[in-house]
């Protein structure tokens, strides 16, 4: 290349890990240092949009489809790339971290696809981001097995045919990486760190064996931010001679500003796209941000009381069905989060009634796969596809041209008759402080109340706190949400977690830290764009 070398990356504040060395060699580091010169500048802008978008939103209370990609909506011929076969079949995927057990669960699951996640599943500890990236290589290489030290329990590959096929989450654009920083001390943002030495170590390996780097593409906001991600493939496929169009991403449309984007995010990327996916969580949290002062017509309920059948997410899933048949992309559904109990009948029962209603519904709106957290779920999962699908790798020619979502129905939250209730204000300090005491522990997914929770669920708990606060809620209890309330109702949740753990348990955690953490971002009038901002200052490691 006759780009000059770039500048060598330092890693900073971070204790030395075994093995990392094969992980962080000079070319791997030389190449994310690149890809941080050409791209950052251009993600810092994109961020900057964020703000600006925000702002216009707040004074507006409303969203549109942009009148400037009018002519894209309209252009019927363009298609996204055909799927590579590891891609064609996806009935159903399994999601979750990527430490060493985790790994091998999941490849091993049954399911078609795992979303090996670098994201929301993972608290972004120097460990988990060098390790995770390090049992993906011994994965490809099959050298990876694993004994649980407390049950004596071995871990092992399946032979390869059966495995399931890798799609990676970075993280998003909004996070940078303390611990590597360029000559001027700057950052390297974190989407670029683990896009950066996945590709670089797998890219080769994965061709070989008859896949490819494959993404998941979090927390995008608009058709610019996929379109940097498209200009940091296209860089990544020259730079190590791999040929243009063997990366594939599939974008979560998990932000309500990427709703009214969706044909034009699949444009950007159609050389690379694979398809889109219905991010339940994040997209709440997202309609609350972005409209958090538009009074009350925009107050959520009960997170758990906004199922998929609510109005304004069913236009969002339906809109998503038919913009990916349109292009020929494949559409995705959304997480059930349940997790199976192997003690408990009763909670296993009510786990896969509710697993069961979700999936059939979505393979019978036309979505051509679906999530699911724990390998106990994924032969539910794939009965509901297996059911619509039968032998067929998708249902993409259920083209849903019955669906005629208008810019208005996506953001109809007061479609809903649920009203927030004094429990839901406790089930959200509850999943709260629980969640991001497990996160300061460096565990991004964490099983609360039979619900397998990560970085979304936290965020929208601790969003919806701060709406209820600021749109001066009154609960089904007629006690108005403020301040004061959700102080109490948090002190009481930290006494009830002290008295259930026992005093030595409870100072052996980040309880007190927890609690701090959820209600500053809960209570602060200067609203944070992302918990995890001011939870990764603290996080150690």
């Amino acid at each position: 290349m006759s780009a000059p070398a770039p500048s060598p990356l330092a890693i900073v504040d971070a204790e030395p890990l075994p093995r990392q060395e094969e992980v962080l060699t000079e070319p791997a580091l030389a190449f994310v240092a690149a890809l941080h010169r050409r791209f950052t500048p251009r993600r810092d802008e994109l961020l900057a949009r964020r703000a600006e978008r925000r702002a216009e939103i707040a004074r507006t209370s409303t969203l549109d489809f942009l009148p400037e990609t009018a002519a894209v909506r309209a252009d019927d011929s363009w298609r996204v790339a055909p799927a590579p076969a590891a891609l064609e079949d996806r009935r159903v995927e399994i999601t979750g971290p990527t430490d060493r057990k985790m790994t091998i669960n999941a490849l091993n699951s049954g399911a078609r696809v795992w979303l090996a996640d670098f994201e929301d599943a993972s608290a972004p500890t120097w460990e988990n981001v060098v390790t995770g990236q390090l049992n993906l290589i011994d994965a490809y290489t099959r050298n990876i097995d694993f004994t649980d030290p407390r049950s004596g329990k071995s871990y092992a590959l399946r032979p390869n045919e059966e495995l399931a096929t890798v799609v990676m989450r970075p993280r998003g654009w909004h996070l940078n990486e303390r611990h590597l920083t360029d000559a001027d001390g700057t950052p390297v943002p974190g989407a670029l760190v683990d896009f950066g030495l996945y590709f670089f170590h797998n890219a080769k390996r994965l061709i070989d064996l008859g896949k490819g780097p494959y993404f998941y593409l979090p927390k995008t906001e608009s058709h610019l931010e996929a379109r940097l991600w498209n200009e940091v493939f296209v860089f990544a496929q020259d730079y190590l001679g791999v040929p243009q169009g063997t990366v594939r991403a599939t974008v979560l449309i998990e932000t309500i500003t990427a709703a009214y984007e969706m044909e034009e995010i699949l444009y950007e990327l159609r050389d690379h796209a694979s398809g889109l996916n219905a991010g339940r969580w994040d997209y709440l949290f997202s309609i609350v941000k972005n409209f958090r002062d538009g009074g009350p017509k925009f107050v959520l309920p009960d997170r758990n009381a906004v199922t998929m059948t609510a109005p304004f997410m069913r236009a969002y899933t339906e809109l998503l069905v038919r913009t990916c048949h349109k292009r020929g992309a494949h559409a995705i559904g959304g997480m059930a989060a349940f997790i199976p109990s192997r003690r408990d009948a009763e909670v296993n029962k009510v786990a896969f009634e509710k697993v069961r209603a979700d999936k059939d519904r979505e393979a019978n709106d036309g979505f051509d796969g679906s999530w699911v957290a724990h390998p106990d779920l994924v032969p539910i999962a794939m009965e509901s596809f297996d059911r619509v699908l039968g032998d067929r790798p998708h249902q993409k020619d259920r083209l849903r041209e019955d669906v005629d979502v208008k810019a208005e129905d996506l953001i109809a939250v007061d479609s809903l008759d649920a009203k927030p209730t004094y429990a839901g204000l406790v089930n959200a300090v509850q999943v709260g402080i629980r969640y991001i005491e497990a996160w300061l522990r460096g565990l991004g997914a964490v099983a609360i109340f039979n619900l397998m929770e990560d970085a979304a669920t936290a965020e929208i708990s601790r969003s919806q706190i701060w709406q209820w606060i600021n749109a001066e809620v009154v609960l089904d209890n007629g006690e108005q949400v403020t301040a004061e309330l959700a102080r109490k109702v948090a002190a009481d949740e930290l006494a009830a977690i002290r008295a259930e753990l026992g005093e030595e348990a409870f100072a052996a955690g980040n309880w007190q830290q927890a609690h701090d953490l959820l209600l500053k971002v809960s209570l602060d009038e200067d609203y944070a764009d992302f918990l995890t901002l001011p939870a990764y200052e603290q996080l150690k490691g």
